[in-house]
C-alpha cells in the first residue's frame, strides 16, 4: 500500500498539471488578433534592431570578445511579451515566427536561417519554460526564466550554424553566452515584464485574465 502512495501522488501531480494546460487551451478571436498584433510590433522591432546593431554589436565586442551579445535580447522579445499578455499554449511559437517573418519579408542581412528558422527556435524556448509551469505561473520571475530560456535557444543555433566546425576561442565562446543569457533576462525577461505590466496599468487588456489579475493585485 505505502509503494503504491508516491506512484498516486505523482499520477495526481501530472493529472493537474495536464488539466491546468488544457484548460487554457482554447484561443478565442481577441487572442489571435492580440497575438498577431504583438508579432507584427515585434518583427518591426527585429527589423530596425538588424540595422541600428551591427555598429554598437562591432564595440562592445571590440571592448571585450563576445559582449556584444547583450543586445541579442532585442530579438527575443516577441514571444515572451505575447505569452505574458494572452497567455495562450502556442502564443510564444506564435508571435515569435510570425515577427520573425515578417522581419525576413521587409528584408536583412540575415536571411531565412537567420530570422525565420531562428524565430522558431527562440519561439520554441520560450514555450517551454510557460509549458513546464502549465501556464499559471506568472510573475517577474518566470518573465525572466523564460527570457533566459529563449537566449539559450538562440545560443544553441548560433552555435550550430556559425561554430560547429570552426576553431572557436573557448573564452570567447563562455563570454559570449554568458552576455547573451544575461541579455535574455534583462530584455526580454525583465524589460517584457514592465512593458506588460504598464500596459495592463492602462485597462485596455480587462478582456485578457493577465490585464484583470494584474489589476486586482494592485
Amino acid at each position: 500500500m505505502a509503494a503504491t502512495q508516491p506512484m498516486n501522488m505523482e499520477e495526481n501531480v501530472f493529472s493537474t498539471w495536464l488539466n491546468s494546460i488544457r484548460r487554457s487551451m482554447r484561443w478565442r478571436t481577441v487572442d489571435i488578433a492580440t497575438a498577431s498584433l504583438i508579432a507584427v510590433a515585434s518583427g518591426l522591432v527585429f527589423w530596425i534592431v538588424d540595422f541600428l546593431i551591427p555598429a554598437p554589436y562591432a564595440l562592445l565586442s571590440a571592448v571585450v570578445p563576445g559582449l556584444g551579445g547583450t543586445l541579442n535580447g532585442f530579438w527575443y522579445i516577441g514571444g515572451v511579451i505575447a505569452m505574458l499578455i494572452v497567455r495562450k499554449p502556442g502564443a510564444a511559437i506564435y508571435a515569435e515566427t510570425l515577427g520573425a517573418a515578417l522581419e525576413l519579408l521587409l528584408g536583412n542581412q540575415w536571411g531565412a536561417g537567420g530570422s525565420l528558422v531562428t524565430g522558431i527556435i527562440q519561439g520554441a524556448f520560450t514555450e517551454i519554460v510557460f509549458l513546464i509551469a502549465a501556464y499559471r505561473i506568472w510573475n517577474i520571475w518566470i518573465a525572466m526564466v523564460a527570457g533566459a530560456s529563449t537566449a539559450v535557444g538562440g545560443f544553441v543555433y548560433t552555435a550550430v550554424t556559425e561554430y560547429i566546425g570552426m576553431p572557436v576561442d573557448g573564452m570567447y565562446l563562455a563570454a559570449y553566452f554568458a552576455a547573451n543569457l544575461v541579455s535574455g533576462i534583462v530584455i526580454s525577461g525583465a524589460l517584457m515584464w514592465w512593458l506588460f505590466t504598464a500596459i495592463a496599468k492602462t485597462g485596455i487588456l480587462e478582456q485578457f485574465e493577465s490585464g484583470r489579475s494584474l489589476m486586482q493585485e494592485e
